[in-house]
């Protein structure tokens, strides 16, 4: 009899993963169906509930992994845990511990590593909030039609999130250099978003590659006013400037996802663990970005610290194997990113930005 069943583990992966996926969608119908079935403005208390309420569950994940996290690959035995840990490249030792001690190891390490990732895709997500606001502004759209794209944007963001992660996932098992690439990517983002902190960023929407792509391929009603993404008119078929404003949401996710996902594959190797921290913290993104529209001016450092938290994680991922060697583990990771994090936000607080005098 073999030390572990493959079968088992996969259709473990498969079930945990499925109803992982199944409870996202759950809250999200919920959310569509029952509290916004009419297009309207959100409001800030609305906005802070379910931000919190996002939070608590990102949270209350993390103690399923923390409790049960053998359950994702379906460990049975402790051959086949040191199998998932040298597979995925865990930082924790695991020589000379018996079965039961190994798991627990490995459980509070893989709740690290969801919750590092989680943070990470949280404070990234912020900056994205900054492009969002700047899309819907530019393109004219009503407040009250803000929740409406974000929620299938986000939808959108799940699948090629998806897609993007698991296919990065296969390469890096195959060719283990693609991390050195990733990493001088975050490096090379990190530095350009310290050097352009300062620089008002402008959407031209008519100059925008998607809106003349739509334009060339797609009937575009651009008088059209509602929350509607495709109309019928004289028996055809037209998209509306809400359904362009979409496909905008989901190009700029697409653009991110390239610095946010390799972000956090310098936490976990692990794709599993890697979705579930990216999406809980993009699905949570649709509420904090109404809590963040008129506050987030005042966290001005904010995008200093993301600009040296980029690089920070592209060096990790460059000397990986070095900090290894010398002890370096996960929970040093999430200290670091708090650190850095913490910091901006505090100068942000104790040093505002000054106000410019208008000339008279």
């Amino acid at each position: 009899m073999p030390p572990y069943n493959e079968g088992y583990m996969h259709l473990s992966e498969v079930i945990f993963f499925s109803a992982f996926l199944v409870f996202i969608i759950g809250i999200l119908m919920i959310d569509l169906g029952l509290f916004n079935k009419k297009s309207h403005v959100i409001s800030f208390r609305e906005a802070m509930g379910w931000t919190i309420l996002w939070i608590i569950l990102s949270i209350g994940f993390y103690f399923v992994l923390r409790t049960h996290g053998d359950w994702l690959h379906g460990i049975q035995t402790k051959e086949h845990l040191v199998e998932i840990s040298r597979k995925y490249q865990h930082d924790i030792k695991l020589e000379g511990l018996s079965f039961e001690e190994a798991i627990i190891i490995y459980r509070h390490n893989l709740g690290l590593e969801y919750i590092t990732g989680y943070l990470i895709e949280k404070a990234l997500s912020i900056d994205n909030i900054f492009v969002m606001i700047m899309i819907f502004m530019a393109f004219g759209i009503e407040q009250k039609h803000y929740h409406r794209v974000l929620f299938w944007g986000i939808l959108g963001a799940i699948v090629m999130r998806f897609i993007f992660i698991f296919l990065s996932s296969a390469l890096i098992q195959q060719f283990f250099w693609i991390l050195y690439l990733f990493g001088g990517l975050l490096i090379f983002t990190g530095l350009r978003m310290f050097i352009n902190r300062n620089k008002e960023e402008r959407i031209d929407t008519e100059k925008h590659p998607i809106v003349q792509f739509a334009s060339r391929y797609f009937r575009v009603d651009p008088g059209y006013k509602g929350r509607k993404f495709m109309v019928k008119k004289d028996g055809k078929r037209y998209v509306t400037p809400l359904f362009i404003v979409l496909l905008v949401i989901e190009f700029t996710d697409v653009i991110f996802a390239v610095d946010s996902v390799p972000a956090i594959f310098a936490i976990s190797k692990d794709p599993y663990i890697v979705f579930f921290s990216n999406i809980f913290a993009i699905i949570g993104l649709r509420a904090l970005f109404f809590v963040l529209m008129n506050v987030i001016n005042y966290f001005h450092y904010l995008k200093i610290g993301l600009s040296v938290l980029l690089v920070v994680i592209g060096v990790k991922m460059l000397i990986h194997d070095w900090l290894k060697e010398i002890g370096f583990e996960t929970i040093h990771s999430l200290y670091i990113i708090v650190f850095i994090l913490g910091s901006s936000m505090l100068a942000s607080v104790l040093f505002p930005k000054r106000k410019k005098v208008e000339e008279v």
